[in-house]
């Protein structure tokens, strides 16, 4: 058996392994599996260096470790080493472990319009939002403002990637949520974001990489007011089909892919 899999904490609520194992079953790759990985920070490390021993040909890495993800391969992409996060980690049969940054392609797909020349406003400073401003820089956008609960984090996004760090937020074309805001019910209300309500309207396009059943009240409010909005399972599917290519060598079923993650929404 060849393991693929997801490496978070929490990772219980990730669609990923539904989606790749459909996947993996619509190319006739019987012999692969892809699971949940529920690594707590102080053991990602040291887990992540074990697994080829244990099958592993590649892992996703999600919220908190695409930082660290760069810091425990041995080679690099250059879009991972640009952002500073990776999301994609492939075990090499040489023994190397090479890190990949997927979550740029995904984001730039799931675009309904090409974001050059806009204005576009990041949320949050961890790894997501290090590949959405190199992302959104790198795609012309005209200016990438960024605004995280912790300024100083922020501030050092920006000195690495651009852009430029705000606390109240102006009249945008284009917003990316890449706070955990909106995972959990439990979690801070999308309201303690700095989204006043002319902040995003008709013209305008919110993006979420937060996805739960039903959709973020993030992207419900935007809908309401006008917005396009595009839904974190879009992002999961297109990042996800950039990772499923390179562990196996095979064109990613795009449309299973959806079919999986949607089945899934409904249960």
């Amino acid at each position: 058996m060849i393991y693929l899999g997801v490496a978070g904490w929490p990772v219980a609520h990730s669609r990923s392994p539904a989606m790749h194992n459909a996947a993996l079953a619509a190319v006739g790759l019987d012999g692969w599996r892809y699971v949940r990985l529920p690594l707590p920070p102080a053991r990602f490390a040291e887990t992540v260096r074990a697994l080829p021993e244990a099958g592993f040909r590649g892992i996703n890495v999600t919220i908190p470790h695409k930082e660290a993800a760069v810091a425990v391969a041995d080679a690099v992409s250059h879009t991972a080493a640009a952002v500073g996060a990776a999301n994609t980690i492939t075990f090499e049969p040489d023994g190397t472990v090479h890190a990949d940054n997927t979550d740029v392609i995904g984001l730039l797909a799931s675009l309904p319009r090409d974001p050059a020349g806009t204005t576009a406003l990041v949320l949050g400073a961890g790894g997501a939002a290090r590949a959405a401003v190199y992302a959104l820089r790198s795609a012309g956008a005209a200016e990438v403002l960024v605004w995280n609960r912790t300024r100083e984090r922020a501030e050092r996004l920006v000195a690495a990637l651009g852009g430029r760090v705000v606390d109240a937020v102006p009249q945008v074309e284009l917003v990316v949520n890449c706070t955990s805001v909106g995972l959990h019910d439990a979690d801070l209300p999308f309201k303690s974001l700095p989204l006043p309500a002319d902040t995003v309207g008709v013209g305008s396009c919110v993006v979420d990489m937060v996805y739960r059943p039903g959709g973020t009240r993030l992207l419900a409010a935007a809908k309401q007011r006008g917005a396009t909005v595009v839904d974190g399972l879009e992002i999961l599917v297109a990042q996800g089909a950039a990772s499923f290519a390179r562990w196996t060598d095979r064109t990613a079923p795009l449309e299973v892919m959806r079919r999986a993650v949607a089945d899934v929404a409904t249960r």
